[in-house]
C-alpha cells in the first residue's frame, strides 16, 4: 500500500522540523563548540564525521556527525575493528546521541525530520524487500519509532517492521510521542548496542517478498 500523506505530513510536520531545529542549533550552540574541542582533542580531525544517506525516496545525501571513532590501524594500515577504535570517550558520546547533534543541520536543510526511519547505509539499498523498501516513503529521522522499542538492541526485521509501521501511522501525536520517548530512552542508556556488537551488526539482507 503506497504512503498517503495527510494534513499533519503535507502542512505542519515539516515547517515544525523547520523551527525546532533552528530553535535547537541555536540553543546547543555552546554544546556544539565543548563538544567539537572535546573530539578534536581526543580523536583527531576532523571533526565531523560525513557519509551519503539515503533518504526521502532512496535520494542520497550527506549525514552529518560527530566523529566517535579513532583512526587507529594496524601495521599494514587497515583500520581495526570498531570495538577498539570505539574509544571510551566515543562510547560516552553514542550512549548519549551527543554524537548525532549535526543532525540538527541536516533537518535544517530538509534532508531529514525529527521523527523517521533512521537513515542507513546506502549498500543496503539492494538488499530491501518490497515491504522493507517503505521505510523510504518518509523522510528519515533523528529519532523513530524504532529507536524507541528497542534501538540496537531489536533484530533487523523488527526494525523495519517498526519503521513500516511508522510510515503508516505518522500522525503529530505519535511524532511527540515518540520525540518524549527518546528522551527518557537517552536517559535510560537503553538499546545503545545490540547483543553482539557496539552498534549494529550490518545488515545481510532477507528473502525477498
Amino acid at each position: 500500500m503506497a504512503h498517503r500523506k495527510g494534513f499533519y505530513e503535507r502542512f505542519i510536520k515539516r515547517p515544525q522540523d523547520f523551527i525546532l531545529s533552528l530553535i535547537a542549533l541555536i540553543v546547543l550552540s555552546p554544546v556544539f563548540l565543548v563538544l567539537a574541542i572535546l573530539v578534536r582533542a581526543k580523536l583527531g580531525s576532523p571533526v565531523i564525521f560525513k557519509q551519503e544517506r539515503p533518504g526521502l525516496n532512496g535520494r542520497i545525501f550527506t549525514l552529518y556527525k560527530f566523529r566517535s571513532m579513532s583512526d587507529a590501524r594496524d601495521e599494514n594500515g587497515n583500520l581495526l575493528p570498531d570495538d577498539v577504535r570505539l574509544t571510551r570517550f566515543g562510547k560516552i558520546l553514542r550512549s548519549t546521541s551527543l554524537d548525532e547533534l549535526p543532525e540538527l543541520v541536516n533537518i535544517l536543510k530538509g534532508d531529514m525530520s525529527i521523527v523517521g526511519p533512521r537513515p542507513l547505509l546506502v549498500r543496503y539499498l539492494p538488499l530491501y524487500n518490497e515491504h522493507q523498501a517503505r521505510r523510504h516513503e518518509v523522510r528519515p529521522g533523528f529519532t523513530g519509532y524504532a529507536q524507541v522499542h528497542g534501538r540496537n538492541a531489536i533484530t533487523w526485521e523488527d526494525k523495519f517492521d517498526k519503521d513500516v509501521y511508522y510510515v503508516d501511522h505518522v500522525s503529530f501525536l505519535m511524532d511527540w510521542r515518540i520525540i518524549l520517548r527518546t528522551v527518557l530512552t537517552v536517559l535510560k542508556r537503553e538499546g545503545i548496542s545490540s547483543s553482539s556488537s557496539v552498534t549494529m551488526e550490518p545488515f545481510r539482507g532477507m528473502k525477498k517478498n
